[in-house]
C-alpha cells in the first residue's frame, strides 16, 4: 500500500461544491458529518463564499481552502456566488468559474506532493470538469455528485447523458422505464428553458451540458444526495443511465431544531417568528422561492393576487423581483394597496430569514416552494404539505415526482411559455389549505414522506455506507497496486 492510500485509517477529502448556496450549505453538512467520523475534510470554494458560511453546528475539523475567482471583465467585484450574479451576467460566472482551473491545480498538485496532505479523494460538483480532470492527473479517485433523480431521469435524449454510447437495446429499456415512473409529459416551456444549457455559443465557451459531461467522464464514481426512499420512482434507473456506479449520500437533512442556520442570525427575535405567534396553529402558508431565480414584476404580482384571492394567512419571504430598481421601496414591487387588502393576515419581508425556525414554527401548515432540493427536504422535514411553483433546473421534475406522490398541488401553467395568473396559485393554495378533503390527504402523504427525511439513522448509515464505497475502492487499487505475477 503506497504512503498516499488508506482503508484503515482516517481519510483525506477533498469536497468542491458548485458556486450557489444551495450547493455550498448542503455539501458543507457533508463535510462535517465526515469529519465527524474522524476525516480530514477540506471544503474548497472562494473567499467571499467560505466568509459567508454559517458557523458549524459543532466543533470538527473542515479545512476551508479560499481559492481567489479569477476577475472576468464585466463581472462584478466580488460576484462570487451565483446569488451575486444578475442573470445576464451569468456567463461571465461561468467563465471566472473556469478560471479556477489553475488555482485548484496548483493546491491539488502541493497537497500530492506532501504523503501526509495527500487526498484519498476528491469529491467535486457535477459542473467541475477541471478538479475531475486534475485528480485524473494526480491519480486521485474523484467523485462526482449529481442532480435529482428526478431531473436525470427527465433529461433531454437529443444529448447522452454519458459521454459514451450506451447500447441502443438497453438504452430503450431504461429509457422506457423512466418515462412511466416520471409518468407526465415535461412541458414545452421547460424543454425550452433546459435547451440553452447544450448551447456552446456561449460567452463562457463552454456549455453547462458539456462540463458536465466532461466531468463525469473524468470520475471514478457519482454521488447523489437522494436515497431510494426518498425516490423510489427514478432513483433505481440512474446507475444504468449514467453507466457509472452511483452511491447515494441520503438526504442530509439539517437539524430540525435550526442548526447552523439558527446560529446564523439571532433567529428567536426574528420578525417573522414574532408574526408567526400571533397566528393559529396550521393557518399560514409560508412562500418562499429561492434565492436563484428571481421572478419577474409581473409574475410577482399574479402570486401576490392570487394569495389575495385565496384569502388564507400568509408567511413571503420575497426577493427583489428581476427588473426592479434597486433602491426602490419594498412597495413598489407588490400590486397597488396589497399590504393594506392583506394586513392583519399576511406578512411579506425581505432580505434573509431563519427558513428552518419558520417552518417548524406551529403556526405554519403548508409551504409554497419552487421544489429546489433543499426547500423539498426542509419543508418534508416537518410535513408540510406543498404548494408547488417550479421555477428552474431540477425544479420541474421534483415537483412532478412530489405531486405523483400527491403531498400537495402545482400551480397550473400554460403548457407553452410557463405562465401562471391569481386564479391558479388561489386554486392551488385553498386546495392545501382551505379544502379539508384534499388538505387531509395531503398532509398524511406529507407526514409519510417526512417519516423518511426525518430519520436521522437512516441518513447517517448512508454516510457510513458511502465512507465504506470509497473505501472499498482504495482497497481495490491498492491490491491491484500490490498484486506481483507469478514468475515461476
Amino acid at each position: 500500500m503506497d504512503a498516499g492510500s488508506s482503508t484503515a485509517g482516517p481519510l483525506r477529502i477533498v469536497i468542491c461544491p458548485w458556486l450557489a448556496f444551495g450547493h455550498l450549505l448542503p455539501y458543507l453538512e457533508l463535510a462535517e458529518r465526515l469529519a465527524s467520523r474522524g476525516h480530514r475534510v477540506a471544503f474548497v470554494s472562494t473567499p467571499r463564499n467560505l466568509a459567508r458560511l454559517p458557523p458549524p453546528a459543532s466543533p470538527c475539523s473542515v479545512d476551508l481552502v479560499a481559492l481567489q475567482l479569477p476577475r472576468v471583465d464585466g463581472l462584478p467585484e466580488g460576484a462570487e456566488s451565483t446569488n451575486d450574479v444578475p442573470d445576464e451576467m451569468r456567463e461571465l460566472h461561468w467563465k471566472a468559474f473556469d478560471g479556477l482551473a489553475a488555482p485548484f491545480a496548483d493546491f491539488l498538485a502541493a497537497a500530492c506532493a506532501d504523503d501526509g496532505r495527500r487526498p484519498h479523494w476528491i469529491i467535486a460538483d457535477c459542473f467541475h470538469h477541471w478538479a475531475a480532470a486534475a485528480a485524473l492527473d494526480h491519480k486521485v479517485p474523484c467523485a462526482v455528485l449529481l442532480p435529482t433523480a428526478a431531473m436525470l431521469a427527465a433529461a433531454p435524449r437529443q444529448q447522452p447523458l454519458g459521454s459514451k454510447p450506451v447500447e441502443a437495446a438497453a438504452a430503450a429499456s431504461v429509457l422506457g422505464q423512466a418515462a412511466a415512473a416520471v409518468r407526465l409529459a415535461v412541458p414545452s416551456y421547460e424543454r425550452d428553458d433546459v435547451a440553452p444549457a447544450y448551447a456552446d455559443d456561449c460567452a463562457s465557451g463552454m456549455s453547462i451540458a458539456q462540463r458536465w459531461f466532461l466531468a463525469k467522464e473524468r470520475c471514478t464514481v457519482l454521488a447523489i444526495r437522494s436515497c431510494v426512499e426518498w425516490e423510489p420512482e427514478t432513483f433505481p434507473l440512474v446507475e444504468a443511465l449514467l453507466g457509472k456506479p452511483v452511491v447515494p449520500l441520503g438526504l442530509l437533512p439539517p437539524s430540525a431544531d435550526g442548526g447552523r442556520r439558527r446560529a446564523a442570525g439571532s433567529s428567536e427575535d426574528h420578525v417573522t417568528l414574532r408574526w408567526l405567534e400571533e397566528q393559529p396553529p396550521d393557518s399560514v402558508v409560508y412562500i418562499a422561492l429561492g434565492s436563484e431565480v428571481p421572478l419577474s414584476i409581473e409574475q410577482v404580482h399574479e402570486l401576490a393576487l392570487g394569495l389575495e384571492l385565496a384569502g388564507t394567512r400568509f408567511l413571503w419571504a420575497l426577493r427583489k423581483p428581476a427588473g426592479a430598481v434597486v433602491g426602490n421601496n419594498d412597495d413598489d414591487t407588490l400590486p397597488p394597496g396589497f399590504r393594506d387588502c392583506t394586513r392583519g393576515h399576511g406578512l411579506v419581508t425581505m432580505g434573509w430569514v431563519p427558513q428552518i425556525s419558520i417552518l417548524a414554527h406551529a403556526a405554519v401548515g403548508a409551504f409554497l416552494t419552487h421544489c429546489g432540493r433543499n426547500s423539498l427536504i426542509e419543508g418534508l422535514l416537518f410535513g408540510h404539505p406543498l404548494v408547488m411553483l417550479p421555477i428552474f433546473g431540477d425544479q420541474g421534475p421534483n415537483a412532478r415526482q412530489m405531486e405523483a406522490k400527491k403531498v400537495g398541488l402545482q400551480v397550473a401553467r400554460d403548457d407553452d411559455d410557463g405562465s401562471f395568473d391569481r386564479h391558479g396559485v388561489a386554486t392551488a393554495v385553498r386546495a392545501v389549505m382551505v379544502d379539508g378533503e384534499a388538505r387531509r390527504g395531503f398532509v398524511a402523504n406529507a407526514i409519510k414522506m417526512q417519516a423518511i427525511v426525518a430519520d436521522k439513522e437512516r441518513h447517517e448509515r448512508y454516510i457510513d455506507g458511502f465512507v465504506q464505497q470509497l473505501r472499498s475502492y482504495l482497497q481495490a487499487t491498492d491490491d491491484l497496486t500490490t498484486a506481483t505475477p507469478n514468475s515461476s
